[in-house]
């Protein structure tokens, strides 16, 4: 952390650094919280509500937020109270299921690396460098750490990495919805579909996420009961290294990111049909793989 940040100190500008400094605020005291629950563990209600405050920070005073239906439904007016709470819990919700998908060696840092390369060469294309900068310097940054948590792993991202790159791709997120809805027709890097691509780009996270809760709740228990059902388990189930299940998981990522990039000229609602479809048919291609064959018992690292 203290690498990036002196390579941003040294890459932006001084007036960029001020017009973003509520968002590195928000970044290191989600960091600290992270740290703190690795030092000396957090209940996770404590956890939960400790995330409120940078969130609060980067919704309040950062202005990160969710200000329309961009199109996907036929509404232009929303409640300023409403576009408060969808945008803090939007937030909220991507960086802990960015935080979720930390149980393999390599899997959080590889998907994070995808998501931050690809907001970060977006935001280039597009001329804003300042953003840029700063998701591919977290990229570089998580590049690194990976070559020592790959399988075997030699040091873990835990709670202090994973909430603050969690954080930082639901800016980013936010950020490229609200960038590219407003870009002119005619750029030849605006999409269509700002929240299907945006959905597209983190996909791995919110998809393990829902089918997790919806797992969860079909079986009466609560959707923060611990278990093994998540996306990587299954791969593992089927006798899968954690490094092969990684690949395969970053696989579907990439695939899913240039299907965004192939249908961009396409509306959200054709994109997060064909986004649904797909995931619908990896968990059954997954379900009844598991069916045919023995449940590995392999080992993993988190619930």
């Amino acid at each position: 952390m203290m690498g990036t940040g002196f390579s941003l100190l040294l890459g932006l500008q001084l007036h960029e650094w001020i017009a973003n400094k509520y968002f590195f605020i928000s970044v290191l005291i989600m960091a600290l919280i992270g740290l703190r629950d690795d030092v000396l563990a957090l209940t996770p209600k404590q956890k939960l509500y400790s995330q409120f405050l940078p969130v609060l920070i980067l919704v309040f005073l950062n202005k990160t937020t969710i200000n329309s239906f961009y199109g996907l439904f036929d509404l232009q007016e929303v409640p300023t109270i409403a576009v408060w709470i969808v945008s803090v819990f939007t937030l909220i919700i991507l960086t802990n299921a960015y935080n979720l998908i930390d149980g393999l060696d390599g899997l959080a840092g590889t998907i994070g690396i995808i998501g931050l390369v690809t907001f970060g060469v977006w935001f280039h294309f597009i001329g804003d460098n300042a953003t840029s900068l700063v998701s591919l310097t977290f990229a570089g940054a998580v590049l690194a750490f990976l070559f020592f948590n790959w399988q075997p792993s030699k040091i873990f991202m835990g709670d202090t990495g994973a909430l603050m790159i969690g954080l930082l791709l639901s800016y980013l997120a936010v950020s490229f919805i609200n960038t590219n809805f407003q870009l002119p027709e005619g750029n030849p890097y605006k999409m269509r579909a700002s929240v299907a691509s945006a959905i597209c780009i983190v996909i791995i996270p919110v998809f393990d996420t829902l089918r997790v809760i919806i797992l969860r709740l079909r079986k009466g228990e609560s959707p923060f009961h611990a278990d093994r059902n998540h996306l990587h388990h299954q791969f593992i189930n089927l006798g899968f290294t954690h490094a092969t299940s990684v690949l395969m998981i970053a696989a579907i990522n990439i695939v899913l990111i240039v299907l965004a990039w192939f249908l961009r000229n396409q509306n959200d609602l054709l994109i997060l049909g064909v986004v649904i479809a797909l995931c619908l048919i990896i968990n059954f291609i997954l379900k009844k793989a598991q069916q045919k064959k023995p449940l590995h018992g392999a080992e993993d690292k988190i619930n």
